[in-house]
């Protein structure tokens, strides 16, 4: 694929209006705002630091690169083992749930985008969309650099979206707290890749109790 069709692929993917439900979640968002934990841009600044170095840079950025050298390598069951170890990280109900909508909804993408890909493939990358995106992006040619900088920021994005309901703040706070996470994000990326299988896992446990007790929140707008 030629490199400003691979460009756009991308921008696609990292696209707020990519139908697979991100808008509908808030990993545990809601219940720390109602819980009084984040009550400010600021606080929600600070709160959103925490989850990018403590999991995002511990799980998912070092876990999406060994999927996507399993998808290079066409490695089925090191692609497997390392999506059930993604699952075994989202610690509460809530958060598994999301991890499997969200990579059946961009399954589905897959499979009129790339009709061709493999039955046991199409099970495996239902069960998490990281796993759909290193499977894409391999096929795509983007590479998995790119590709982890789509996720990042994607991931705060939908974040801040979040926090703009419900903290809330306004749209130029909103701008603001992108461009200062963005930031943050593209400092440690590096180290995130370069993470050894000894240091794997999220060390979040308010995030955790957030989304826990948000699965009986009486009142709430997002799924978690």
């Amino acid at each position: 694929m030629e490199h400003s069709r691979q460009w756009l692929r991308l921008m696609q993917l990292s696209s707020s209006s990519l139908p697979v439900g991100s808008f509908t979640w808030s990993q545990g968002l809601e219940w720390a705002v109602e819980a009084g934990w984040i009550a400010s841009a600021d606080a929600f600044k600070r709160w959103q630091i925490q989850q990018m170095e403590q999991s995002f840079f511990c799980v998912d950025l070092p876990l999406f690169i060994r999927l996507y050298q399993a998808c290079e390598q066409q490695e089925l069951a090191a692609a497997k083992r390392w999506t059930a170890y993604l699952l075994a990280c989202r610690e509460t109900r809530e958060l598994r749930e999301e991890e499997r909508n969200r990579g059946a909804a961009f399954t589905r993408l897959i499979k009129s985008w790339e009709p061709d890909c493999p039955a046991d493939w199409l099970a495996l990358l239902a069960q998490s969309q990281l796993c759909g995106m290193a499977w894409l992006g391999v096929r795509w040619g983007i590479g998995a650099r790119e590709l982890a900088l789509s996720l990042g920021y994607s991931w705060i994005e939908s974040a801040v979206m979040a926090g703009v309901k419900l903290v809330p703040f306004g749209q130029q706070a909103a701008q603001q707290l992108i461009i200062g996470l963005s930031d943050h994000f593209a400092n440690g990326l590096d180290a995130a890749f370069l993470r050894g299988d000894e240091a794997l896992g999220a060390a979040t446990p308010l995030s955790a109790i957030a989304s826990a007790r948000h699965e009986t929140q009486y009142s709430r707008l997002f799924r978690s």
